[in-house]
């Protein structure tokens, strides 16, 4: 493979030696910054998902923002406004964090509808409207937003609709013992979660190779038989009786770009069975919805989308 393929390969290496026992999860974050998709972080506070995104944009030498979203944060918090200079009798743009290449998105569902939308449709457009003036932002643009799943008194659940806005929902777990015990030694040892730039972490890869690696991806290829297991899996996603709403067409795309991104980390240019079974947990957690009373069994969707790829037989 290339030295592009070399450079992620030892970014995933940088990141599993700040981030103790997250392999996975890290994996995954690489896959969807290599689909060019943006991330919901799902976990309780203190299992590191601030300090994920805020090594990953360090060791890739990326702008890094971050708003802590509350109920009282408004639209133009978050993409700028236009504010009269006496001096120079015009308006001067002032830019919001959203223009920026990496943006964590603190508790996005403590901030009310109206912002939400400001900022999906800036993840959708990868554009600023303000005053009529369409804004670009920058060309590696990426959010990753996370929410507390212990939280819900005052909080604005995001709906189905601007859900399958993200590509990924991750879900962040504890580690394990072996994990934990390592992350007490690094401490002990000097290492400081709030002074990275203390911390002797040196960058790795750059923006640049990021979306080199980005058009590598799509040069991935798919087997028209591969088309058609994931095409099945989507059909049978939405004739499940489990569930109210199945995989949609947007999904069906981003599960293809996902599992190119998948095989070209693993160091294939093609893709396999595999790759697709890989990346559909976090691909479709987010996207399929329960009937009410298989959520009163209660049933688990990743054990859904589980059922659903045993139904589906794998191509040869």
């Amino acid at each position: 493979m290339s030295e592009t393929h070399s450079v992620l390969i030892r970014l995933g290496q940088g990141l599993n030696q700040v981030i103790v026992g997250q392999s996975n999860l890290i994996k995954q974050v690489l896959v969807a910054l290599l689909a060019g998709g943006h991330i919901i972080l799902e976990g309780v506070p203190g299992t590191g998902k601030t300090l994920l995104v805020k090594v990953l944009a360090q060791l890739i030498q990326a702008d890094f923002r971050r708003i802590q979203l509350t109920p009282d944060v408004l639209p133009s918090d978050i993409t700028g406004t236009n504010i009269f200079d006496l001096d120079s009798r015009n308006f001067i743009l002032k830019k919001g964090p959203v223009f920026t290449e990496v943006l964590l998105a603190d508790e996005i569902n403590r901030t009310p509808p109206k912002t939400q939308a400001a900022l999906l449709e800036s993840m959708e457009e990868m554009q600023v409207t303000l005053d009529g003036e369409s804004i670009p932002l920058p060309d590696l643009f990426w959010v990753i937003a996370t929410q507390n799943p212990l939280e819900f008194e005052g909080t604005y659940p995001l709906p189905e609709a601007q859900l399958d806005r993200f590509l990924f929902k991750l879900v962040v777990d504890y580690p394990d013992q072996a994990a934990e015990k390592q992350m007490l030694l690094n401490r002990q040892a000097g290492f400081a979660a709030r002074r990275l730039d203390i911390s002797r972490m040196k960058p790795i890869a750059t923006v640049a190779d990021i979306l080199h690696s980005r058009q590598a991806v799509k040069q991935v290829q798919v087997s028209e038989a591969i088309i058609d297991y994931l095409l099945a899996l989507v059909r049978t996603s939405r004739q499940y009786p489990d569930l109210a709403l199945g995989a949609s067409p947007r999904a069906a795309g981003a599960w293809l770009q996902t599992s190119q991104a998948a095989a070209w980390l693993a160091g294939r240019d093609f893709v396999t069975p595999d790759d697709v079974k890989a990346v559909a947990s976090p691909l479709l957690r987010h996207r399929l919805l329960l009937k009410p009373e298989s959520m009163l069994d209660g049933l688990q969707i990743d054990a859904v989308i589980a059922a659903v790829i045993n139904q589906v037989p794998v191509p040869r």
